[in-house]
């Protein structure tokens, strides 16, 4: 029998614990479907990071081209998609007088119908007011506006222009002669204004139309809504929509905050400075503030315009800097910092929700930005969180908020909603 070697045998020995120690602690095999793809199907080396990327890029891709088709589709029914949504804002706002009167025995439609009338005389009126007090203070003010063209006309001549009475006809002239000759294009215009407001009119009344019925039957076309769901889906949407409603209704009374702030604000200023017609402007920027943009734009020059007729420019700029500072308190201060926690959104959510709006729809998407933004950020967390389960809202005999508890026709069995 040979010997080995005593230095080989050693050399054989320490090779045989290595290798019983790499086997007792190696790690399992991993499968080929657990290791990281680095060869693409055309044999090409693709780094990790560069394929994350990519399918995030394709995905994001979709929802943008997906989200923009929606929109698109939406601009074009949009006489029929603006006039529902005021009647879901208005309906969230005047839900609550609707249930006061049914809490006191008032039946369904006539206290429906008491809401819906009350609210339309209450803004008739005020229009009413603020018409014939504007109407009665300008004509009491015209021989100031006469007196300010003449000033105007004073300055021209007199001030560093130096124009003379005839240079000034013939600027008159010339102007009359491009309307007459746009004349064309004038006419276009009007027949636009006035297709547009033969569309508000329309819109105006799909609002009150659809008001009513939110108001009379909401719970049963929201239940026809959520019928329309999987089971397994039903009791999720229902409590989302729920707390969605909830958060708008938030959302609608804090903008009447608002609103009543900017009027009190610029009232108060028009009356300090002896402005007429402060009361009437109040209501004016009241209603104005609903309108985003325009509204403010529209009520502040109104407010300007007095002062500078009836007290002259250094009260205009006075009146003007009142405006400016109180629609900046109200962007800045009460839009972000008291809406904000009300619909449960961040202040700069709140800027950037007015802001992108503004850019994708105009006044509209100004208008629905923020109470879209906040139903959607309530739904998704409530169903983030699984919070159906646990909500009594949506326990078969659950009513929709400032409701009564109407009967729930071929509700699913509780275990088949899980």
């Amino acid at each position: 029998m040979r010997r080995t070697p005593v230095g080989q045998g050693r050399e054989n020995f320490r090779r045989a614990v290595s290798l019983r120690g790499a086997e007792r602690f190696a790690l399992p095999p991993v499968a080929a479907a657990d290791q990281p793809q680095s060869m693409s199907a055309n044999g090409a080396e693709v780094p990790f990071a560069v394929r994350i990327a990519a399918s995030w890029a394709w995905r994001v891709g979709l929802i943008l081209v997906v989200s923009a088709a929606i929109v698109y589709l939406l601009g074009q029914i949009s006489l029929l998609v603006i006039p529902l949504s005021i009647a879901g804002l208005l309906a969230s706002l005047l839900l609550p007088v609707t249930h006061f009167l049914r809490r006191y025995g008032v039946p369904n439609g006539l206290a429906v119908g008491m809401t819906v009338l009350g609210f339309i005389l209450a803004i008739i009126l005020a229009l009413s007011l603020v018409g014939r007090q504007l109407a009665l203070g300008f004509a009491n003010l015209w021989g100031e506006v006469i007196a300010g063209v003449r000033q105007i006309q004073d300055w021209l001549s007199q001030g560093p222009l130096g124009l003379t009475t005839a240079q000034i006809d013939q600027y008159l002239r010339d102007a009359v002669d491009t309307v007459q000759n746009n004349s064309s294009s004038i006419v276009s215009s009007a027949l636009s204004f006035g297709s547009s407001a033969g569309h508000f009119a329309a819109g105006a009344l799909l609002t009150v139309f659809a008001l009513i019925f939110f108001l009379l039957e909401g719970q049963r076309i929201w239940r026809f809504v959520v019928g329309l769901a999987p089971r397994a889906a039903r009791l999720a949407i229902d409590g989302a929509g729920r707390r969605g409603w909830a958060s708008m209704a938030s959302y609608v009374r804090v903008q009447m905050f608002v609103a009543f702030v900017d009027a009190v604000g610029i009232g108060a200023g028009a009356a300090i400075l002896g402005v007429p017609l402060a009361l009437p402007l109040g209501v004016l920027v009241f209603l104005g503030s609903f309108i985003p943009i325009v509204g403010a734009l529209v009520t502040g020059f109104v407010a300007v315009i007095l002062a500078l007729v009836a007290n002259g420019w250094v009260n205009a700029l006075i009146m003007l800097a009142i405006v400016l500072a109180v629609q900046q308190v109200e962007g800045h201060i009460l839009q972000p910092l008291i809406m904000g926690p009300a619909v449960a959104l961040h202040p700069l959510a709140v800027v950037l929700a007015v802001a992108g709006g503004t850019l994708l729809a105009g006044i509209p998407g100004a208008l629905f930005s923020v109470p879209l933004l906040a139903v959607t950020n309530t739904m998704v967390r409530y169903i983030a969180r699984r919070a159906w389960e646990t909500d009594p809202l949506v326990q078969p005999q659950a009513a929709a908020p400032g409701e009564p508890a109407p009967p729930q026709p071929e509700d699913p069995k509780k275990e088949d909603i899980t």
